[in-house]
Parts: structure tokens; sequence; C-alpha cells
């Protein structure tokens, strides 16, 4: 599907409001636009220029079927921290689109060994305090994260302190932003 097309919803679908985080219903017939298709979900504007989330379970709403919409899980293998870091840049700014790690959204992960399996701790923050997605990502990176194998808990707080800044960008999401990869420095 080409993105930024007019797409006309199939039928209404369950949908989040972004930036403030309310969940609301998106009526059949209505047009949207897709703007980002990353991570397993679908950001879409509507007529009146509000931006969506469209979880992948209703990809079918906006044309895709539900096998297209999130490509099937490769095989993970054992478990590793390196593998930790994979999954959790599967997760994406639905408004950014640049993942949570490269962004500088992941401020510490923990593992810790438990009765046969690990223990995930995250401590991770929004690019705005007031950021109404906070919930959002934060249950995107607990289901990734605890599909892992191995992964008997998942405890993620959401943090500000200290506070988010484009300083902590990875060189690959400033320069995919247009950002001057000396930008804070």
């Amino acid at each position: 599907m080409n993105s930024r097309q007019p797409i006309t919803l199939s039928r209404s679908c369950e949908a989040t409001e972004i930036p403030s985080g309310i969940r609301a219903t998106l009526p059949a017939g209505s047009p949207v636009t897709l703007m980002q298709s990353l991570g397993g979900s679908y950001t879409v504007t509507n007529d009146r220029g509000y931006m969506y989330r469209i979880d992948a379970s209703d990809a079918d709403a906006i044309g895709l079927s539900p096998a297209q919409a999130e490509p099937p899980p490769r095989d993970l293998g054992n478990f590793n921290e390196q593998l930790v870091w994979e999954q959790l840049k599967t997760v994406f700014d639905p408004e950014i689109p640049v993942n949570i790690v490269d962004l500088g959204l992941i401020y510490s992960c923990e593992i810790t060994p438990v009765d046969a399996g690990n223990k995930i701790d995250i401590k991770m923050s929004m690019t705005a305090p007031g950021c109404g997605m906070g919930n959002v990502l934060k249950a995107d990176v607990e289901k990734k994260i605890s599909g892992l194998p191995s992964v008997k808990e998942v405890q993620v707080e959401v943090v500000f302190d200290p506070p988010w800044n484009p300083t902590r960008m990875s060189d690959a999401a400033k320069l995919q932003l247009g950002f001057d990869l000396d930008y804070g420095t």
C-alpha cells in the first residue's frame, strides 16, 4: 500500500489519538491517510488533521490483511542481552519514524536471573513529559519483551529524570530526522 494516499476505512475500528493517548472509534467510511507503518501498528491522519494509531489487529480496516500487519516472528533462539535490544528496536514512536532505542528513550535495561528464566527491568522516557502515548509505548515494550525466550517478568517504568532531549538520539536517528550530527554537543 502506498502511504500518503487517501484510504476509506472499510469498517469501524478502535484507535488511539496521538499524542493524547485517548481511545477512540474511527467510523466506517472515514477517510484517513497512512503516515507510517512500523512496529506492527499504523499511524493515520483523518481529514481534520488528527493523528491516530491503529493496531495491527485492525489492519483490514485500512485495506491490509492481518497477516500483512506484522511479519511473523523470526526464530528468536536463546536468550541474551542483544536479543532484548533487538526487540526494543521493534517499538516505534507513533509520531516519529524512529525506534525507541535510536530515539534515546531507553534509559536503562537490566537483566536479572530469576527462577528458570530472566526478569527484565527497563526505564524509559518519552520525548515530552505530557505525552499521552506513554502507557501505549510502555505496553508495546512489555508485550515485545515478554515474548522473548526465558523471560518470566518484565517491569517497565516511564521516567522523566533526566528529561529527554534530542542529544540522546543515535547518529542514525539524527541523520534520518535531518539533525546535524553535532547537534547539542
